[in-house]
């Protein structure tokens, strides 16, 4: 074949240089694309490019990154959450609110007593997940409200494909199924699916599948969706011996960040002002402050609101700021006219504190770890930059950086591409190949899914798509990153771009 035919070939194709035809090809053949010696080549070829290949570099682990541009140099106001924002917990705490809700279980919604030897599994479910209330299993969703097949449990049992296929009839679950329980546990008709977005909810999921797991292999009957309210009302009624239990040793429950003082006051020296908006109540975060920085963290901010029972305080306008007194630990009933630093107040509302402090739009930037109670209605209401702190993102990206998983991706890419370039052969030599390359890519796609999580993967994708959670946590987030204090690495003027994706119809690479 002459060097002009084979160039005009590869172009057709859209191989890349690497790629080479079999010296033994001829056009008297029926069609290139069946020849498997053809596709044999083409499979050696790239996967002799890819090991070749030097590795990407490694993601920074404590990266800011961005969803959409963010001027720091615009930002007069910072605002922060407490919980997992500037206090981010130990483990410890996943076993506490666990063991406090397994007691509330049994001694007082009346569970079978067994239930107490039950353990907390870490390591079992991550943020993002969904609860289908009705049919009591809990399931990871992609952006396209997709059902990941493998990731759908029954208490701590996975489903086949063919049952959740049964189940549900599809892959796809209706938007207005899957978003029918709002994220402040509000309901609006009939709820069927819970979206679990904040670290709280991972021992309740524990809980939850732990509860689920004995009574189906105790053959009892149960309802799901009394199971699921039970639970979720135990976890949340232990909230005030949870807090008093952490007050009492700080240091066992909560990690200590040295340079979070030091965040401040740059941010301080930078001429910004600050502001704390938290719905714990104020001894908790203010034991918690104190062990964090000291006794003067009340002097850091310029305004603190403690009970703020967010997302209503960006909702309801009917909610005014009471004043806490700090002797007699309990609000009062003078009417807030301003907000004065180093006073303490609870409730309110938004708009009360933009009309009182002028701080508006996009001159603030507030951060939190919830995308719906912290991010939504500041952004999408409000005009708030918003930053979330996503602690699993140190994990997640130790793992994206470890060489294997690198190449795992790498190539899980290249055989994608493989797969949809030559999938239209005719003869059946060449169809096997191609099942074996399918068989092949499905096993790849397990593997990069078990480092993260061995039951749902990373917290951030799918196989293919991103998660829910991830769809969720782009729309209301301009930035995010593992930890507040890793802004301590750009300037205050710095500004964040977001990176330029290309779209399915736009230029595409073999190696992205």
């Amino acid at each position: 074949m002459c060097n002009l035919m084979r160039k005009l070939i590869l172009k057709t194709l859209h191989l890349p240089k690497y790629f080479s035809l079999p010296p033994t090809f001829s056009l008297s053949q029926k069609s290139f694309l069946s020849n498997v010696s053809f596709l044999e080549n083409a499979y050696e070829n790239a996967k002799a490019y890819c090991k070749g290949k030097k590795p990407p570099p490694d993601v920074d682990v404590d990266g800011v990154f961005a969803t959409n541009e963010l001027d720091l140099d615009k930002v007069s106001v910072y605002g922060f959450d407490y919980d997992y924002t500037l206090a981010c917990y130990k483990e410890s705490v996943d076993h506490l609110i666990y063991n406090l809700g397994r007691e509330t279980l049994v001694r007082k919604l009346k569970y079978p007593s067994d239930i107490m030897k039950l353990n907390y599994e870490p390591g079992f479910a991550v943020r993002g997940l969904h609860f289908d209330i009705g049919k009591g299993l809990l399931l990871k969703v992609d952006s396209f409200h997709q059902i990941q097949l493998g990731c759908v449990y029954r208490g701590l049992t996975p489903l086949s494909d063919e049952d959740v296929l049964n189940l549900y009839g599809q892959h796809y679950i209706p938007a207005d199924y899957l978003e029918s329980y709002v994220h402040n546990g509000s309901q609006q008709g009939s709820s069927k699916m819970a979206h679990l977005a904040d670290l709280f909810s991972v021992p309740e999921m524990s809980l939850l599948c732990n509860t689920t797991e004995y009574f189906v292999n105790n053959n009892l009957d149960y309802h799901p969706d009394i199971l699921f309210r039970d639970v979720k009302s135990a976890v949340q009624s232990i909230h005030p011996v949870m807090h008093q239990t952490v007050q009492k040793n700080p240091e066992d429950y909560l990690e200590k960040d040295p340079l979070l003082e030091l965040f401040f006051d740059r941010l301080i020296n930078a001429g910004k002002k600050l502001f704390l908006v938290t719905n714990s109540p104020f001894n908790f975060v203010n034991k918690g402050m104190q062990y964090l920085i000291g006794e003067h963290w009340r002097d850091i901010f310029d305004v603190i609101i403690v009970q703020a029972r967010k997302p209503k305080f960006f909702t309801d306008e009917n909610r005014p700021f009471r004043v806490y007194d700090l002797h007699q630990q309990d609000h009062v009933w003078d009417k807030v006219h301003n907000l004065e630093k180093g006073r303490v107040y609870c409730e309110g509302n938004v708009r009360q504190l933009q009309g009182m402090t002028g701080w508006k739009g996009r001159s603030v930037l507030y951060f939190g770890d919830h995308p719906y109670t912290d991010l939504a209605d500041a952004s999408l209401v409000h005009g708030w930059k918003t930053g979330a702190i996503i602690k699993e993102l140190t994990s997640e990206i130790k793992t994206l950086n470890k060489p294997e998983f690198k190449w795992h991706v790498n190539w899980l890419q290249v055989l994608q591409q493989l797969i949809e370039e030559h999938q239209d052969v005719e003869d059946e030599p060449s169809q096997q190949l191609i099942k074996h390359w399918i068989g092949e890519r499905d096993e790849l796609r397990k593997e990069t899914k078990h480092v993260f999580n061995k039951q749902f993967g990373s917290l951030f994708r799918t196989y293919h798509n991103p998660t829910y959670f991830s769809r969720r946590l782009f729309r209301f987030a301009d930035v995010y990153t593992s930890n507040v204090t890793n802004l301590l690495r750009f300037s205050p003027k710095h500004t964040f771009y977001a990176r330029r994706g290309a779209l399915p119809h736009e230029y595409r690479s073999w190696f992205v």
